[in-house]
């Protein structure tokens, strides 16, 4: 038997020789255990260390073996610049004096070949602008003669004429009548007829109209000429004072495109115009007879009171002759206007021509400049061509 003192509380107690065994062999196995784990963490603390001292010798060595290496590197670079530098300096030796002929050729050839680019830019500039302002100029010049040759499209010339005088008719002749001709009991007719009367119902002025559209089958292959006389018949059956052809006949007279054509000389008071001319003429014609309207009426009271009527009829007509050479003085500046503008876009297209012909020139000059080679300069100088082949195949 063996006795045993609690450590903690200071009991004595006894146990047989087995309980003593069991009890010493477990604080032999927990001694053994802890210095078992002891020893094991010390040689992992050891290992680590001696694994970091190989990765610090190696990471020298292979940081000592890269600066070597590096070393070599530059070393050969150096060398290999130092023989790229003599090979160079050789070929520049060899060939200096020819490479800077050939330099100063070429810049020559530079020169010469920006300078002349400049000029011709410049002088294409030039051109250009001209050119543009002659283009717009003719378009302008053009325009204005369309607008007074205009032709009616979609649509026949009566009813264009019938339209536009419609749309005035409220305002500018409240008191005008202007309608189709129907009446042809005397064998023919015209198109229509326009009368324009005062407050008191007194005739102002009358006119008739035939219109003439070139698309017209009665009026295909014919000329304004051939409607002249049936219409100074129309007007006299029917008692219109005056008579007006309008027309898009022979759209290519410059004397039908002019303006209001009197045709006096044939007819008296007949008139040919275009229709863009359709209202310009009837104001016209109102308003020349509002003027005389004073005399006719002094004239129809004169008659009624069996007065003379020489002076009022003298001067009514010598009214209506200064009327007539006022219109034709006006007629004759519109022509002169016509004829200028036709002179102005003749003028500006020769301008044209002979800029584009410039441009061609320049085209030439330019296609010679671009075919100018080193060989061609070298044609006749042997030495100089021989010096430009050795450069050419990188000879020295």
């Amino acid at each position: 038997m063996h006795e045993i003192k609690c450590p903690h509380c200071g009991k004595a107690f006894k146990i047989d020789e087995a309980g003593y065994a069991a009890i010493l062999k477990q604080v032999r196995d927990g001694t053994f255990e802890q210095e078992l784990h002891e020893r094991l963490e010390l040689a992992a603390k050891e290992k680590q260390s001696e694994l970091e001292l190989l990765r610090e010798r190696a990471a020298r060595h292979l940081q000592q073996a890269a600066a070597a290496k590096d070393a070599e590197i530059q070393e050969l670079q150096a060398k290999l610049r130092e023989g790229e530098n003599a090979r160079r300096l050789a070929i520049a030796e060899a060939v200096g004096a020819t490479a800077q002929e050939l330099t100063e050729l070429r810049g020559a050839l530079a020169q010469a070949k920006l300078e002349k680019e400049l000029a011709e830019q410049a002088l294409k500039d030039k051109y250009e602008t001209q050119l543009k302002d002659r283009d717009e100029a003719i378009e302008r010049l053009r325009d204005m003669k369309a607008r007074l040759s205009t032709k009616m499209v979609g649509e026949t010339l009566e009813q264009h004429c019938e339209t536009t005088f419609n749309q005035l008719r409220a305002t500018a002749f409240p008191r005008s009548y202007f309608e189709k001709d129907n009446d042809a009991r005397t064998g023919s007719k015209g198109d229509y007829i326009f009368r324009d009367r005062d407050e008191a119902g007194l005739e102002i002025v009358s006119i008739m109209f035939e219109m003439k559209n070139e698309s017209d089958q009665t009026a295909t292959k014919k000329r304004n000429e051939d409607f002249l006389r049936e219409l100074d018949k129309d007007r006299t059956e029917k008692g219109c004072e005056y008579a007006v052809l309008v027309s898009l006949l022979e759209p290519d007279s410059e004397l039908y495109n002019s303006g209001i054509v009197d045709v006096s000389h044939r007819y008296p008071k007949m008139y040919v115009i275009r229709p863009q001319f359709f209202i310009p003429m009837i104001t016209l014609l109102r308003n020349a007879a509002l003027g005389a309207l004073k005399y006719k009426a002094e004239l129809e009271l004169a008659r009624a009171q069996n007065v003379d009527i020489t002076n009022f009829e003298t001067n009514l007509e010598a009214f209506k002759s200064a009327f007539g050479r006022n219109y034709r003085l006006a007629s004759d500046h519109f022509q002169k206007a016509i004829a200028e503008i036709d002179k102005s876009i003749e003028h500006l297209q020769k301008t044209r021509a002979a800029l584009l012909g410039s441009e061609n020139q320049l085209r030439l000059a330019n296609d010679k400049a671009q075919d100018v080679t080193i060989k061609k300069l070298t044609r006749g100088n042997p030495t100089m061509a021989a010096k430009f082949d050795q450069v050419r195949d990188g000879q020295p």
